[in-house]
């Protein structure tokens, strides 16, 4: 969950303040940082609680500074304040740490180390128990150290008497490495080395880094050199910043149709999908008998929908389950079964574990993920990427239309070769795919009217959403954007659930958003919006263009018309209004946008 920055070379100072910034969305409720001149011993040390632009402000301005490590803080053991805030300091050690050491409390105790600590975390100790068993051999001390660690964690760590020298290890939360010839750079998120470079490596768990400017070496706890495997971003560093938005999340959101785009032209090859792995993929994708799909919150909602395809089109038996409960849960498993994991960061650890036990269990293992090298990547048998580019907002935009788009292909190349679909059927599929892109770019089109609806809620402590079908899974990830960004209470429902239970929360001006792109639902949907209406419901509607005079327009009853696909396709325009309607709820509400309170971007810890 929180941030973390190594930099050795010139200008470290900016270098690390910079890269705290990108890597603000994974922490943020403090920072700090520690800092070397060329060849010093003992570091600055500069922290608070509160975001990067606190800690700019009482940051020195300038310096010839060479070295240090920084980090943001999404609190975990201890509180909110200055004296938590990372990174620890005891003795010769100077460290910041990314997860949970669950036995800290036993290791201050048995190795009688409180009286040495000043915070209330679990850090601190792991920094005192280094310093312990540092006796200038820097890897035989982190190699005794993390023997002793329950839990998870990456530490980057500096020793007062080797200047212009990072060490790092980990396990579970990822350390990510670039070099070029002017620095070297390392980070919990590789967000933060694509200005330097677009190759870097994951550095392997139970593994020691040694870094400087000039050379980046790895060895394992036996003390044999390890060779890293270089990773490659495609996408242009450049996307990094905002770019003129007032926020990431309004920049991710105008840059789904070109992502979109470029799921297709990677696996869309002379007109049939190619998955890659030169038909290994493919091979599996015809021996099984069931799927298991697996993820957390929004990516949870991609899953649900990528298990209402894979029943529509090939009628097998399929599971969504929340990895959070499934790591603990009896759902059985076995070779026959197909299990996915999906997870933008390739680091949720609940994806993750769950994802372990599914290999554990002989289950074919297929991820869907946007960062390449990451962990569940070097886990999972085959991975399927979204290559949706840096998404810095907590709140997944392109993150969920990718993976949605990933599910559509993965389904329809499965159909296809268990001969469940036409030639003729798979060609108007994609045929709708090709034009999910420009329908996108419609919808955006159109902001200015969501705009003025959402206006209408800024004040309203309560917001439902109802629809039927595959509009009912698009809402869940509708009422999640609202709920984590504008912090009004904001739910889902099935329509023809009303009855049973939800429309006793419907009062005179409640704020609902009913969807109802379903041709064949329409007079079902039309039903229930009647229902609600009744009670005083102010209602906003999506529908398509072409089914706009199926509902009667009123001054409490406004629809929003969508771009016409077929049914199965609405999905990704539908989406798109409410990421748009929640953005603006939250923006003219005067929040953060793009960091929410509470939230983090990747959870790194369970």
């Amino acid at each position: 969950m929180c941030g973390i920055i190594g930099f050795i070379g010139n200008d470290a100072l900016n270098g690390i303040l910079n890269g705290l910034e990108l890597l603000e969305y994974r922490g943020y409720d403090s920072a700090g940082f520690a800092i070397r001149r060329a060849g010093e011993s003992q570091p600055e040390i500069h922290k608070c609680q509160g975001r990067v632009k606190d800690l700019r402000e009482i940051s020195p301005k300038t310096g010839d500074y060479t070295c240090g490590i920084g980090h943001t803080r999404w609190a975990t053991h201890g509180g909110v304040s200055d004296t938590n805030a990372h990174p620890h300091r005891v003795g010769k050690v100077t460290l910041v740490h990314n997860g949970i050491v669950e036995n800290y409390k036993e290791l201050s105790e048995e190795y009688e180390v409180e009286d040495q600590l000043v915070s209330e975390t679990d850090t601190e100790v792991v920094a005192a128990l280094l310093n312990k068993f540092y006796k200038g051999d820097p890897n035989e001390a982190i190699r005794r150290t993390v023997k002793k660690l329950k839990g998870t964690y990456a530490l980057v760590v500096m020793f007062d008497d080797i200047p212009d020298t990072i060490y790092a290890t980990r396990n579970v939360s990822p350390i990510v490495v670039a070099k070029n010839e002017e620095l070297t750079i390392l980070a919990s998120d590789p967000a933060a080395l694509y200005e330097y470079s677009k190759e870097f490596f994951v550095l392997d768990e139970k593994c020691i880094l040694k870094a400087t400017k000039a050379q980046v070496s790895v060895v394992d706890f036996n003390g044999q050199e390890v060779q890293p495997k270089m990773q490659v971003v495609d996408w242009d560093a450049g996307n990094t910043g905002k770019q003129g938005y007032a926020y990431y999340m309004e920049k991710e959101i105008n840059e789904q149709p070109e992502a979109l785009k470029r799921i297709l032209t990677n696996y869309l090859v002379d007109g049939s999908i190619d998955l890659g792995y030169e038909g290994a993929v493919d091979k599996m994708l015809t021996s099984f008998n069931r799927v298991c799909i697996v993820a957390c919150g929004t990516a949870l909602h991609a899953g649900m929908m990528g298990t209402h395809l894979f029943r529509k089109w090939l009628g097998i038996p399929v599971e969504t389950e929340m990895a959070s409960e499934f790591i603990y849960s009896d759902t059985v498993l076995d070779k026959d079964t197909l299990f996915i994991a999906v997870s933008q960061s390739g680091e949720t650890i609940d994806t993750m574990e769950a994802l372990k036990k599914a290999k554990k269990e002989g289950a074919a293992c297929l991820a869907v993920l946007n960062v390449r090298g990451s962990s569940i990547s070097r886990i999972a048998d085959y991975t399927l990427y979204t290559d949706a580019g840096p998404e810095i907002a907590v709140a997944s935009t392109k993150a969920y239309t990718t993976q949605l788009m990933i599910f559509y292909l993965l389904v329809l190349r499965c159909a296809s070769l268990r001969g469940r679909m036409t030639e003729a059927d798979l060609e108007h599929a994609l045929e709708n795919l090709r034009r999910v892109p420009d329908a996108i770019t419609q919808v955006i089109a159109i902001k200015d009217d969501i705009h003025r609806q959402a206006k209408e809620v800024i004040m309203a402590s309560d917001l439902f959403m109802i629809g039927r079908g595959m509009d009912y899974l698009v809402l869940l990830e509708g009422a999640l954007k609202l709920k984590e960004i504008s912090y009004i209470h904001s739910e889902a429902y099935a329509a023809g659930e009303l009855k049973h239970g939800p429309i006793a929360l419907i009062t005179d001006g409640t704020p609902v958003i009913a969807a109802a792109t379903q041709t064949k639902l329409i007079s079902k949907e039309l039903s229930n919006v009647k229902e609600i209406k009744a009670r005083g419901a102010n209602v906003v509607l999506l529908t398509k263009e072409e089914l706009k005079a199926d509902f009667a327009q009123s001054d409490e009853y406004h629809v929003i018309g969508l771009p016409n696909l077929d049914d199965e396709y609405m999905s990704f325009p539908e989406i798109v209004a409410l990421q748009l309607y929640s953005y603006y709820v939250s923006a003219d509400k005067g929040l953060d946008v793009d960091k929410p309170r509470n939230l983090a971007k990747v959870v790194t810890v369970e």
